[in-house]
């Protein structure tokens, strides 16, 4: 059963079974960030906590992040994300969103940062006001998944040099699974040890996961799945 946790006076973490998702409201309306991977009511989860009209952001289209999305007949997501939405049986339509773009809560607003790599459209979300990012699965002190169809391993250290871009306008990183919050320094690791990976100087263990042979690359800080 999902638990809801209050983080401040406008932002509640709701944890659903080793994913979580998150509502933000502004002055104006609130913003349910993913629907995670068993709350089909994710909606009415969002809506029990605030009563400002509710939209929906998905930080990329993995199944365990979309599970309440048919609540909604639209929802802002990268349009690179569409192939893996219909592959994972979503719906509804998308609102196109790409870097640089401001969603407005009211005197909350919110910046898209597109981070393509574990998946097409991944997208990570700066709460400049609060000092917050929202990082979907891609910055995580637990395990990133980098194997199976549309995973990117190149472009996903590209997409972590790129967040350092935004060095110094977040003091928390939210990430959908591991610890919360996780701090700004994990991206310079994640950075080193996907770079490992790579260039072949780390080294993996073969394990199963729902139902593949993948290599799991563990290091103190995060770990990795990636093709074998």
């Amino acid at each position: 059963m999902a638990e809801t946790i209050k983080i401040n006076e406008n932002t509640w973490r709701i944890e659903d079974d080793g994913v979580r998702f998150f509502v933000f409201e502004g002055t104006e309306k609130a913003a349910l960030i993913d629907t995670g991977m068993n709350t089909q009511n994710a909606r009415e989860i969002a809506e029990e906590i605030t009563r400002l009209p509710l939209i929906l952001i998905n930080t990329h289209a993995d199944p365990d992040h979309i599970a309440g999305n048919a609540a909604f007949e639209e929802f802002y997501m990268s349009p690179a994300e569409e192939g893996n939405l219909k592959d994972n049986n979503g719906s509804g339509r998308i609102l196109p969103v790409k870097e640089g773009d401001i969603i407005d809560l009211g005197e909350r607003t919110l910046k898209i940062i597109d981070i393509p790599g574990h998946t097409p459209g991944s997208i990570a979300i700066l709460d400049e006001k609060n000092r917050v990012l929202v990082s979907g699965d891609s910055v995580q002190n637990g395990h990133i998944f980098m194997f199976g169809a549309r995973r990117n391993l190149d472009l996903y250290i590209e997409s972590m040099k790129h967040l350092k871009e935004y060095d110094g306008l977040y003091d928390d990183i939210y990430a959908m699974h591991g610890d919360f919050p996780v701090k700004p320094e994990l991206i310079d690791k994640l950075i080193e040890g996907a770079t490992e990976i790579k260039n072949r100087k780390a080294e993996g263990t073969i394990v199963n996961r729902f139902g593949n042979e993948v290599c799991l690359y563990k290091f103190p800080y995060a770990a990795f799945l990636c093709e074998k």
